[in-house]
């Protein structure tokens, strides 16, 4: 997946799979992990999504990655907050007060630029990325956040019967590629309304994962 294809959607506003309001399985699920008011809640591949104005608001700090710079003047721009810019790395972080948002290759962010990572809500990042990339990205995921708990939502789907993105990534890739350093269960599971793009029969799954190993 070359980064021109999601720099051009953003150009164009081509964004279906962007959520007027936050995600209803976030909404259901995010109290499972048990955090306390304050955590710092990492969003990778956010693009602008409402899912960051729902954390804020129930007293969550919040970090993200994106690609596109665009996406985020576009976040904050929604937010009604200016953000401070500054350079760190080759990327560029947009900070507002609880909140820290990096522009750029997701694959050039590191640890210590993102400081902290109490738990991770991965909506968007895994299902936009084909099967070779998802094995990079969960193995950094890792690194970066320092195995931190995720809740993860994913789609399942005959891949031959639409082309992603969003992919379709089954129960067993999700355990493939996490199973060694979590505990996963299945919190949620709904059929999506209508069909992906409103023609493919899809089920949307929610994982609870909890590191094995003392962080």
């Amino acid at each position: 997946m070359e980064a021109n294809f999601w720099h051009d959607r953003w150009t164009l506003n081509e964004l279906g799979w962007h959520e007027r309001e936050f995600n209803v399985l976030l909404t259901n699920n995010f109290h499972r992990l048990g955090l306390a008011a304050g955590s710092r809640v990492f969003v990778p591949l956010c693009g602008k999504t409402r899912d960051i104005a729902w954390l804020l608001g129930a007293g969550y700090q919040v970090a993200g990655a994106e690609l596109s710079e665009l996406a985020i003047t576009q976040l904050f721009d929604e937010l009604g907050v200016q953000p401070v810019v500054s350079a760190s790395g080759n990327l560029k972080c947009f900070q507002a007060p609880g909140l820290d948002i990096f522009t750029g290759d997701v694959f050039e962010l590191g640890s210590e630029m993102l400081g902290k990572i109490d738990v991770t809500y991965d909506r968007a990042a895994l299902v936009a990325l084909p099967p070779a990339m998802r094995v990079r990205y969960t193995a950094h995921l890792r690194s970066l956040t320092n195995t931190a708990p995720q809740l993860l939502i994913c789609f399942e789907y005959d891949q031959n019967k639409m082309a992603g993105p969003p992919h379709s990534v089954p129960a067993k890739e999700v355990w493939t590629h996490y199973s060694p350093s979590y505990r996963l269960q299945l919190a949620e599971a709904r059929a999506v309304a209508g069909g992906l793009r409103g023609t493919t029969p899809a089920d949307e799954l929610v994982w609870l994962l909890q590191p094995l190993a003392a962080r």
